[in-house]
Formats: C-alpha cells, sequence, structure tokens
C-alpha cells in the first residue's frame, strides 16, 4: 500500500508519521509540499500534527486553503483514505471535510498527557484492527482539541456511527462534546482525530495501541 505524508510550513508530527507508516508498511511515503496542486497515486494520505502557520487565524485554517488541500479533496472524492491527526483534524474540519469544529480545550490550557480510548465503531477502514468497545491508549498534545457540532450535526454523527474514537474512563482532556476523540466522514474514508496514534506503535514508545489503526487503513489489518 502506498502512502503520502503533506507537509505544511509549522507541522512538527511530519517525521513521526513518516517513521510509522514507513514501519508497518514496509516502504517510506512520498512527500507532498503545501503548493503541489497534484497527489501521485496513493491508497493512504496523512496529515500530521502540529502547529501549520503559527496556528494564526484558526488552528488549521491557513493551511486549509493551501493548494495540496484542494487536491486533498479530490482525491477523497474519489473514496482514496485519508487521515489527519491533530492539527491534521483541524486543517480537515477547516477544508470542509469533515464537519464541526474544533475550540480551545475547555482548560484554555496546552494538554500533553496520555489519555484512554474506547474504539466506539470497529466497523470502519480505520478500526477494523480493533475490537468494539475496546479501550486503548494515546498521547495527546493540543491546545485547541475541543470538538464541537450543533444538535444536528452531532445527531446525525452518533446516528451513522460516524463515532469512531471517544475518551474513555473520565480521561476527556479538552471538554469535546460527548468524549469525541475522533470521527470518519459519511463516506467512512476520511478520518480525523486528535490523540497521536502514531506515537505508540512500537515497544520503544512504551506500547503499540495506535499500530492497529494504520493497519487498518493500510489494508494489513483484516
Amino acid at each position: 500500500m502506498k502512502s503520502a505524508v503533506v507537509l505544511l510550513p509549522g507541522l512538527n508530527r511530519d517525521r513521526d508519521m513518516i517513521a510509522a507508516l514507513t514501519k508497518i508498511s514496509g516502504q517510506a511515503p512520498v512527500t507532498v509540499w503545501q503548493t503541489d496542486t497534484e497527489i501521485p497515486d496513493v491508497d493512504l494520505i496523512a496529515i500530521p500534527g502540529g502547529f501549520s502557520f503559527g496556528d494564526y487565524l484558526r488552528c488549521g485554517a491557513i493551511a486549509a486553503r493551501m493548494p495540496v488541500m484542494r487536491a486533498v479533496a479530490e482525491k477523497a472524492a474519489k473514496g482514496v483514505t485519508v487521515i489527519g491527526v491533530c492539527n491534521g483534524f483541524q486543517i480537515l474540519v477547516e477544508a470542509g471535510l469533515l464537519p464541526g469544529a474544533l475550540m480551545r480545550n475547555a482548560s484554555l490550557k496546552f494538554v500533553c498527557r496520555q489519555v484512554k480510548l474506547q474504539i466506539a465503531n470497529a466497523n470502519t477502514m480505520f478500526t477494523r484492527g480493533y475490537q468494539p468497545g475496546q479501550v486503548i491508549r494515546s498521547p495527546v498534545a493540543h491546545h485547541d482539541g475541543n470538538y464541537f457540532a450543533d444538535a444536528e450535526t452531532l445527531a446525525r454523527l452518533e446516528g451513522e456511527g460516524q463515532v469512531v474514537f471517544r475518551y474513555a474512563d473520565g480521561t476527556n482532556p479538552n471538554g469535546s462534546i460527548n468524549d469525541i476523540a475522533g470521527i470518519v466522514n459519511d463516506k467512512g474514508n476520511v478520518l480525523g482525530l486528535m490523540p497521536h496514534p502514531e506515537n505508540l506503535i512500537e515497544a520503544a514508545h512504551g506500547g503499540n495501541d495506535g499500530r492497529a489503526l494504520f493497519e487498518s487503513a493500510l489494508g494489513i489489518a483484516a
């Protein structure tokens, strides 16, 4: 499975994402820059975390308007799998590829710690390597991860199984509505999540709870 990683000024988790995809798939992903208008034929596109364009205006707002994001949207519309982690999630929301909004953490503080996530929907291309209701660990590091959606959108997300990750056991770090940590679009091929599964894929990280997400997305997990 071929993959690509989107590079934007201010992102600082690109090397982590590249390393994770390389280790799990056995081949290094191609990298695409903010001004690229085309993305090679790949099976998976990942937008890593960080602070694109210094988080000016709103987190992800400037990045979402870069030429490369139009190319990402075109690929997503054709069914290519897309993952946005942390700032990548914010960018996908700002680009209109996922609904809702990501607001300032309820504590008004940057949060960097490990949380627990429950698999809210194991029947997606991103979570088929997990068991329904399984609780896993994942690091978080963000200032604006407080997910919000209006009542109609929230009802649709919950009713259609688009909420795939939920903060568990009282570990919600940001006040996100319904403890939402990650959602997919209505077609199921675009995932946005605030936690960083790429930082927990091997023993050197202290565990491999995040590995099955990438194995699922890459078609390695059954």
